[in-house]
């Protein structure tokens, strides 16, 4: 039992409208088999960052729990996505100059210039929570994706910078540990969605993943496998659903199940005739509203939410041939559910749009509930959290290795010429831990000194 459980990991998904727990691990072929989720609707968080402490734990402890008694697995550590419309990305371009030209470029030099550009100013209460190498250049050679092994003096690169607030932050993570969770592992959303929709063809060719979420629509754009621009617009489903309450006046939960219904991105479709009548509030006459109506008020705000991540897309140099998106546009997250979306957005983009199912990593008998685009985020956390544990497993068996054979050797021969080469064997055996691990060792840090 223990080693099964070890290989089970934790998605939590910590939404404006609904915080999503889910368990899940691979199955023999490779494919992400659920074991249980957890759902329970998110009072505490606005737009994607916590406004209510208390509020939010107690979801969390909901969701959590709903989890563990669908999966029958005690849910002890998780791994949490960030987003929010506090989260900016910038370009940014650095170099260092090696001090000795004639050795190779190793794994120390590309550290250091990472961390020289997390020296970066950034305004008040902000920090960097991702350093995206794009591109390298060593001595003015361009377009190097890996420069390790290579020779030269100079080596420059351009960097993806993702920032956020450090308070929003370290509120989830309040909120986490005072579930009586560990958090294990932390991500961005938009890059968790990303890997649960988007298959690597895309990646290569060239995408914009548009996550709409309740309180956020979360952007992100991959072009050659490497991801090159995310942007988080502070707009949802939620106002949509605003906007019926106040144009039809009726209560919001009336509101946002007329928009679940009968909604529809396009209001061509409805003919004039179409009603639907909505009961009164106590004693009041029923309310009828026309779906040609409704349409229209769903229509105007989703124009303005795509005309500004096409804004996002454009800024990207998305017309510029090197930088083409010829993959289009992939919609998830439970605002692409809207009847007649995909056509709208290839309208007012005119760029190829399909729906993105997570159910492309998903065991073959998954409930249809978790292939729906609104678990997305969930199953994308999930998946990075497993490929995370893969990799602990990797470096502590190799570890493992490495010290039996430094045991070996010295049980061999006490010889002190012999010494020197079992430590060698042990560097070679750690494998190269990406930016974004590194990153979160700092931030859990960061958390335990903030207690």
């Amino acid at each position: 039992m223990k080693e099964v459980e070890k290989e089970i990991a934790v998605g939590l998904d910590i939404g404006t409208t609904k915080i999503v727990a889910m368990a899940g691990r691979y199955n023999e072929y490779g494919k992400m088999e659920v074991l249980g989720v957890g759902k329970s609707k998110s009072l505490g968080v606005h737009r994607g960052v916590v406004n209510n402490i208390t509020q939010t734990i107690q979801s969390i402890q909901q969701a959590v729990q709903e989890a563990e008694s669908v999966s029958g697995v005690k849910i002890e550590k998780v791994t949490v996505g960030i987003a929010g419309q506090h989260i900016r990305s910038l370009q940014h371009s650095d170099y260092i100059t090696r001090p000795n030209a004639d050795a190779v470029i190793d794994e120390n030099d590309i550290d250091t210039l990472c961390n020289q550009v997390h020296k970066l100013v950034m305004l008040p209460g902000e920090e960097i929570l991702h350093v995206l190498p794009q591109e390298y250049k060593v001595d003015g050679q361009a377009e190097i994706k890996e420069p390790v092994g290579m020779y030269g003096g100079r080596l420059e690169a351009n960097f993806h910078v993702v920032v956020g607030q450090v308070t929003s932050i370290r509120n989830i993570g309040r909120c986490v540990k005072s579930s009586g969770l560990e958090l294990s592992d932390v991500t961005l959303e938009p890059l968790a969605s990303a890997n649960a929709v988007l298959s690597q063809e895309e990646k290569e060719a060239g995408v914009a993943l548009i996550d709409i979420g309740g309180g956020t629509t979360d952007l992100a754009i991959f072009k050659d496998g490497i991801i090159r621009h995310t942007a988080v617009i502070p707009f949802g489903g939620n106002v949509i659903t605003e906007d019926i309450k106040e144009g039809c006046s009726i209560i919001e939960k009336q509101a946002e199940l007329l928009k679940i219904k009968f909604g529809s991105a396009w209001p061509g479709e409805n003919k004039e005739n179409e009603i639907v009548s909505i009961p009164g509030l106590r004693g009041r006459e029923p309310k009828e509203i026309t779906l040609k109506n409704l349409s229209k008020i769903i229509h105007a705000r989703v124009v303005e939410i795509v005309e500004q991540v096409f804004l996002e897309i454009k800024n990207y140099g998305h017309e510029s041939p090197k930088k083409k998106l010829i993959a289009g546009i992939v919609l998830t997250g439970g605002g692409a559910q809207l009847k007649h979306l995909k056509q709208l957005v290839e309208y007012i983009t005119g760029m190829d749009t399909r729906i993105g199912y997570p159910n492309e990593h998903l065991a073959g008998d998954s409930d249809s509930e978790t292939t729906s685009p609104m678990y997305a985020t969930a199953v994308g956390l999930v998946m990075d959290s497993l490929t995370h544990l893969k990799k602990q497993r990797a470096i502590d068996s190799r570890e493992a290795m490495a010290q039996e054979s430094v045991q070996t050797e010295t049980e061999q021969t006490m010889d002190s010429e012999h010494h020197e080469e079992p430590v060698a064997t042990e560097t070679i055996s750690k494998p190269r831990r990406n930016i974004l691990e590194k990153w979160t060792e700092k931030f859990k840090e960061f958390l335990d000194n903030a207690e």
